[in-house]
């Protein structure tokens, strides 16, 4: 009993996943702790949302609203009620983790790991301004930065996929993720991975 405190819902272990991109395993945390919730204590010094269990970071995006006033693929997309709902967000990510468990056999949180390295861009763009006139250059992304981008698109690919539809957040959060982790085309995350660093390679 003593021993299933240590799973993640009390359900998947987190010893058991392997991170393959180096760059990435001091960002991210697989802490092991049952519920994913510790009450925003990693947002009281800068940079420490990097040592906070990749799970509950995952379902703090999942809490926001979505792309706000930006749009994105031409549409709108907001977040299905659930900004500040700590308890619904968590039980849409254990449900979707049950879905890809039963899909692909696999640790779910090895198929996040999987997602997350393979969403996040190598290169994206900022703004510089020289002599009065402002242009954009491309730049190498930062680790922490590549794991907040990929948690933001898989997120976002929830909201989308579920977006005017019958099909809930938690499957559509759960096909993302076996899209992202197979490095799939038709993976929503992957293709804002592939158009970041196309505009990036333009701007060289």
């Amino acid at each position: 009993m003593a021993e299933q405190n240590f799973l993640v819902f009390g359900k998947w272990d987190p010893s058991q996943v392997v991170i393959k991109d180096a760059s990435l395993t001091r960002y991210v945390s697989l802490k092991s702790k049952r519920i994913p919730h510790t009450f925003g204590k990693g947002t009281r010094h800068r940079f420490e949302k990097g040592s906070l269990s990749i799970v509950e970071r995952l379902i703090n995006k999942i809490m926001r609203s979505g792309q706000g006033k930006r749009k994105l693929s031409g549409k709108y997309i907001r977040g299905r009620h659930g900004c500040g709902k700590k308890v619904m967000a968590m039980h849409m990510v254990e449900d979707a983790f049950d879905i890809v468990e039963k899909r692909t056999g696999k640790n779910p949180m090895q198929v996040l790991v999987d997602a997350i390295q393979n969403a996040g861009p190598r290169e994206d763009v900022t703004r510089i301004q020289k002599g009065g006139v402002s242009y954009t250059v491309s730049v190498d992304v930062a680790p922490l930065k590549k794991v907040d981008e990929s948690l933001k698109n898989l997120s976002l690919a929830a909201f989308s996929g579920s977006f005017n539809t019958k099909t809930s957040a938690a499957e559509a959060l759960a096909k993302e993720l076996i899209a992202a982790a197979s490095e799939d085309n038709t993976s929503f995350s992957v293709k804002r991975r592939d158009e970041m660093e196309r505009i990036a390679k333009a701007s060289r």
